[in-house]
C-alpha cells in the first residue's frame, strides 16, 4: 500500500520523484503512481487535462485522495487556450486549430445528442464550445449569424415553464461562435461583442472530461478543493453513459468536496451509469419505447453485480456547481446510497441552447436510500428532478428558490421523504408519482398531480438494489403532515396546477376506506381492472394553507386564512434569507411528530418510512438543525406571529 504524500505543481516535471521537492507536472502523472493510502497534494496553478486514475482505494481507510494544497488554488480545466486569430472584419475573428489537438475525440464536431433529447429536433447543438475570460459563449446556428450578430434564432425554452409567456431568450447577439471542421483543422469563427481577443482569455472545449477514470471500478478516491471546469460532457439520460466533468464512473465510495465546478456542456457531477448496460439505444434505433430500454438497463445491471457493495455510496458535498447545460448532479443507479448535502447549484440548463427531458440542478434515477440534505438550488429551469426507482430516498432541509420548478417526482412508488424544505419559486412541485410523504415544508406556489399508468417501473426491497417487482404509477399513497402553502401565485390552467392539496379530493383518507372500495368490485371483475378504478388512499392532517391555498376535502384539522404573508426568499453578501409575515393562527396549528410509526408502509411494496440503516426516524429537527421543543408546522422552528427574517442558508 501506499501511505505517502506525492505532490504536483506546474513548475515540476514529470520524470521527477513527487515528492514535496522534486514534484511532478501533472495531475496524471501522480494519478497513475497513487497506490491506496496515498495523497495527492497540488499546488496553485491551471492544469489543462483529463485525470484519469489508474487504481482507487481499497476501503474508506485506504482511499486515495487528491487535494489542494492548503491556501493555494489548483484549477483542472477540459479547455485548451487559442490565441491566433485573424481578424476577419465586422467585428468576427477566425481561427483554425489543427485535428491533432483533440486526438480521436473532437467536441466541434460531436453533437449533442441521445435518449430523451427533445430540442432541436435533428442535432445541430455541438459539446464544443468558446470561452472569453471565463464566460462561455453561445453557439450560432451559422457563420451568418456570427457576422450579423443581431439576428437572432429561436431559442429552447422548457415546456414546462410556469410562466404564460415565454422565457425571454439569453443575450444571444453579443458573443456568440460558429464552428466547421475538415479533415485537417477546425475552423472556429468568434465574434466577442465587439472585443478584440488580444489582451483576453480565449479557451475551447478540448477534453470530454476533467476528472473521471476511463474504465469503471476504481472506487474510494476523495477529490478536494479543486476548480474544475470547461468540459465537453455529453448529453446525460439515464440509458446513456453519463460522463460528468468529474465522477466515480461506476464505482464505490468516493467523496467530491469543497469544489468549484462549472462549465460543463451537459453534466457537472456524474454519479451514474456507463455504457456497458447500454448507451442511447432509444435513439439509435427506435425499436422499442424509451422506457421499455431503461427496464433492460436496469436488469443489465442487476444481472453484471449492481449493489451496495460494488456501486454507489458517495458524498457530494459542500460544492459550488454551476453554469452548465443539462446538469449540476446527475446519476442512474450509481447514484445509490449517496449523499448530497450542503452545495449551491445554481444556472442549470438556463441558456435554452437545447433541451430534453432529463435536466435539473440534481437528475436522479433510483437514489436508493440516497439522501438530499440542505442544499442552496436556484435559478435552474429545475432545481431536484427525482426519477423512477426512488427507494428510501430523503430529500431534506434545501432551499430552493428563483428556479422554473422546484422539484418534480415521477413515476415511483417510494418511500420517499421530502421534509424541511422551503420550495419558494411558484411552480413549486410537479407529482407523477406515489408513495411519497411531504411534512414540516413551506411551499410558496402550485402543484401539478397526475398519473402516470403507461409504463411499469420497477420498486426494490428496502435498503438493497434487489428488485421486489414493477407495478403502474397509480398516484396518491401520499402523506401530507404539517406542512405551510402559500398561494397568490397565478394559475392558468386549475385542471393542471393547484396550490394545496386541493387536487387529491376524491381519494379515500385511510387505507381501511381504499380496501373497502377495492373490495366493493369482488367478485366479478378482473382484479387487474380494479385497481384504475380506485384512487389510491392519501393520509392529510394539520397542514396550514394561505392568501388562497386549497385544503384537501378530508382533512380533519387544518388552518385555512386568507391573509398573505408576503413570502420570499433573498439573498445578500450574508447568505440566504427567509421573510415571511406569519399570521398567529397559523403558528397555532397543531402539528404531530412525524415518525417511522406515523407514516406507515407504503402501498407498493411495503416499504417503510426509515433511515437508510433501517432505524425509525423522527421528524424533530427543523431545516437548520435546531431541535424542536414541540411539533411545529412548516421547516423553520420557533417563527413568531408577524414578521421573520431567518437565514436559511
Amino acid at each position: 500500500m501506499g501511505n505517502r504524500e506525492l505532490h504536483v505543481a506546474v513548475t515540476g516535471s514529470d520524470t521527477s520523484a513527487g515528492s514535496a521537492e522534486a514534484p511532478f507536472r501533472t495531475i496524471s502523472k501522480a494519478a497513475r503512481e497513487a497506490l491506496p493510502g496515498d495523497v495527492v497534494v497540488v499546488h496553485e496553478g491551471t492544469y489543462r487535462e483529463w485525470v484519469d486514475p489508474a487504481c482507487g482505494g481499497v476501503s474508506p481507510q485506504e482511499r486515495i485522495t487528491y487535494r489542494v494544497a492548503e491556501g493555494e488554488h489548483a484549477c483542472i480545466k477540459g479547455s485548451e487556450v487559442v490565441e491566433d486569430w485573424e481578424d476577419q472584419g465586422g467585428g468576427v475573428w477566425r481561427a483554425q486549430v489543427p485535428n491533432a489537438l483533440f486526438g480521436p475525440f473532437n467536441p466541434f464536431d460531436t453533437y449533442v445528442w441521445g435518449d430523451w433529447m427533445i430540442d432541436p429536433p435533428v442535432p445541430t447543438r455541438h459539446l464544443g464550445a468558446v470561452y472569453l475570460d471565463g464566460r462561455m459563449l453561445f453557439e450560432a446556428a451559422s457563420l451568418d449569424e456570427v457576422r450579423t450578430p443581431e439576428i437572432r434564432r429561436e431559442g429552447f425554452s422548457p415546456k414546462w415553464t410556469r410562466k404564460a409567456e415565454p422565457i425571454p431568450e439569453p443575450e444571444r447577439s453579443l458573443s456568440v461562435w460558429y464552428a466547421e471542421v475538415d479533415d485537417e483543422a477546425t475552423t472556429i469563427w468568434a465574434n466577442f461583442g465587439g472585443e478584440a481577443p488580444a489582451g483576453h482569455l480565449v479557451e475551447i472545449n478540448v477534453r470530454e472530461s476533467c476528472f473521471y477514470p476511463r474504465t469503471a471500478g476504481k472506487g474510494w478516491i476523495t477529490v478536494s478543493g479543486f476548480e474544475i471546469c470547461q468540459a465537453a460532457t455529453p448529453w446525460a439520460p439515464p440509458t446513456g453513459d453519463q460522463v460528468g466533468i468529474i465522477g466515480p464512473h461506476w464505482s464505490r465510495g468516493w467523496v467530491i468536496e469543497d469544489c468549484d465546478i462549472h462549465d460543463a456542456r451537459c453534466s457537472a457531477v456524474s454519479l451514474g451509469k456507463d455504457g456497458s448496460t447500454g448507451d442511447n439505444e432509444f435513439a439509435r434505433s427506435h425499436r422499442r419505447p424509451g422506457y421499455n430500454y431503461q427496464f433492460e438497463v436496469v436488469c443489465r445491471a442487476l444481472n453484471a453485480g449492481w449493489s451496495r457493495d460494488t456501486v454507489g455510496g458517495h458524498v457530494v458535498r459542500r460544492n459550488t456547481i454551476h453554469d452548465c447545460g443539462q446538469n449540476g448532479v446527475v446519476g442512474h443507479m450509481g447514484c445509490a446510497f449517496c449523499e448530497v448535502s450542503d452545495n449551491e447549484i445554481y444556472n442549470i440548463a438556463t441558456n435554452h441552447e437545447f433541451y430534453g427531458y432529463e435536466i435539473g440542478g440534481i437528475k436522479f434515477h433510483a437514489p436508493i436510500d440516497t439522501q438530499i440534505v440542505h442544499n442552496d438550488i436556484h435559478d435552474c429551469t429545475l432545481g431536484i428532478w427525482l426519477d423512477w426507482q426512488v427507494c428510501g430516498t430523503r430529500i431534506s432541509s434545501n432551499v430552493l428558490h428563483h428556479n422554473d420548478r422546484d422539484l418534480m417526482i415521477e413515476v415511483t412508488h417510494g418511500p420517499c421523504l421530502v421534509d424541511n424544505n422551503i420550495l419558494a419559486s411558484g411552480y413549486a412541485l410537479d407529482n407523477i408519482a406515489e408513495g411519497t410523504a411531504y411534512a414540516n415544508n413551506l411551499i410558496l406556489g402550485n402543484m401539478r398531480l397526475h398519473r402516470a399508468v403507461n409504463r411499469s417501473t420497477p420498486y426494490h426491497v428496502p435498503h438493497s438494489t434487489q428488485m421486489m417487482g414493477s407495478a403502474l404509477m397509480f398516484g396518491g399513497d401520499d402523506r401530507w403532515y404539517d406542512n405551510v402553502w402559500v398561494g397568490g401565485i397565478e394559475i392558468t390552467n386549475p385542471d393542471e396546477q393547484r396550490c394545496g392539496t386541493v387536487f387529491y379530493d376524491g381519494h379515500p383518507g385511510s387505507y381501511e376506506e381504499y380496501m373497502e372500495r377495492i373490495e366493493s368490485f369482488f367478485p366479478g371483475d378482473h382484479d387487474h381492472d380494479i385497481y384504475f378504478k380506485v384512487d389510491q388512499a392519501v393520509y392529510i392532517d394539520r397542514n396550514v394553507y394561505l392568501n388562497g391555498a386549497e385544503p384537501y376535502e378530508g382533512e380533519k384539522s387544518n388552518t385555512v386564512l386568507p391573509d398573505d404573508p408576503h413570502m420570499a426568499v433573498t439573498v445578500d453578501d450574508e447568505g440566504t434569507w427567509l421573510e415571511i409575515d406569519m399570521p398567529a393562527a397559523a403558528l397555532a396549528q397543531e402539528a404531530v411528530l412525524v415518525d417511522t410509526e406515523l407514516l406507515g408502509t407504503t402501498r407498493a411494496g411495503d416499504g417503510p418510512f426509515e433511515n437508510p440503516d433501517g432505524t425509525p426516524l423522527a421528524i424533530d429537527c427543523d431545516l437548520r438543525g435546531e431541535v424542536r421543543e414541540r411539533p411545529e408546522v412548516g421547516p423553520i422552528a420557533g417563527l413568531v406571529a408577524g414578521r421573520n427574517r431567518v437565514r436559511v442558508w
